[in-house]
């Protein structure tokens, strides 16, 4: 059986969990989520 984990789902899970833990770090962590993205995005990554 192969395990395929996505990029995108797996940050936002963790990003989820971490704002429910500690509601201050959401803009950090969405600031972040967006740079990553558009990072990847730039570079033409197309494994999201």
């Amino acid at each position: 059986m192969n395990l395929h984990l996505s990029l995108a789902p797996l940050v936002s899970l963790i990003a989820g969990i971490l704002i429910l833990v500690i509601p201050r770090l959401l803009n950090y962590i969405v600031a972040l989520y967006l740079i990553i993205i558009g990072i990847l995005g730039l570079v033409g990554s197309n494994t999201l």
